[in-house]
């Protein structure tokens, strides 16, 4: 955003977020606070992506340190703990959810067993201005989207896919969604203004979810299964009807309508995939770049 660019790093035992000159690459300033995560598996440092909106700056840290920054100085405008605001747990690999602003709210999924599943602050403030559900979180972001003819705020729980109302988080609709192993990790995929795509790895599959929304009423029900779609740590992309992703390892295609595989190859490892101008980008687990 005006001609900047943002991250969030580790650099040894503290978090920094920098902002970079896009065209250049040279770092124009950082704002640092100590916190140091590592885990075995998922290796150290912060996940979630920071938000920029109207020259602010976003950023959730692996333990839940939770900062709005001026974007053009990093100078400090507030800042939270939301796994303190929550008293929650943290995720065994962090948390991973990027905030999203939603008019003069920024969303968050702290987590928790006490109505803080998902947590809405005044953006620029900082203050609460709600929090709803019972749920533990995943590692999947919030998004805003219109379903059913009604403007709403998607979230995945370690539990379930749900709906809510950006003014007060009221629950419109939910859908089971669980994963035997671990929290879910895909987004979920908006395939048409009624029915979302959902995948997870660990044997789990995919499934095509409608909603009808009647009598001011939204019901969630399952159109499609299948296990020829597993999104283990990436998530698909829908180009024309077709839904593209790693089923596992391994690039595949499936018939957005009926959940048919339409093809599968090439070994890609436990990457990331992008489609741009009909075309799949693919972030392999090897680090290779790949169209």
């Amino acid at each position: 955003a005006d001609g900047l660019a943002y991250t969030i790093e580790q650099r040894r035992d503290d978090e920094v977020v920098a902002a970079y000159d896009v065209h250049t690459g040279i770092e124009l300033w950082t704002h640092v606070w100590p916190a140091h995560f590592q885990e075995l598996l998922g290796g150290p440092g912060p996940r979630a992506t920071p938000t920029w909106h109207d020259g602010r700056l976003y950023v959730v840290g692996a333990a839940g340190m939770f900062i709005c920054l001026d974007a053009q100085t990093g100078a400090v405008i507030w800042e939270r703990n939301i796994l303190e605001d929550a008293d929650a747990p943290n995720l065994q690999w962090a948390m991973s959810a990027s905030p999203l602003i939603v008019d003069d709210l920024v969303i968050v999924l702290p987590g928790g067993a006490n109505g803080w599943s998902v947590a809405a602050y005044d953006h620029r403030s900082g203050d609460v201005v709600w929090h709803v559900l019972d749920d533990g979180t995943a590692y999947t972001s919030p998004m805003l989207t219109m379903l059913g003819g009604v403007r709403q705020i998607i979230v995945v729980t370690d539990a379930r896919l749900a709906g809510l109302t950006p003014e007060d988080g009221t629950l419109l609709w939910d859908y089971p969604w669980q994963v035997s192993m671990v929290p879910n990790i895909s987004q979920p995929l908006i395939v048409s203004p009624t029915r979302l795509f959902l995948s997870a790895g660990y044997g789990k599959g995919a499934v095509l979810v409608e909603l009808t929304h009647e009598n001011s009423r939204f019901t969630a029900s399952t159109v499609w299964e299948t296990n020829r779609m597993k999104n283990k740590f990436s998530s698909s992309v829908l180009v024309d009807d077709y839904i593209y992703g790693l089923d596992e390892s391994i690039l595949a295609c499936i018939d957005a309508e009926t959940g048919e595989l339409m093809w599968k190859g090439g070994r890609y490892g436990y990457g990331q995939l992008l489609a741009a101008d009909d075309h799949l980008v693919v972030l392999t687990e090897d680090g290779d770049l790949v169209l």
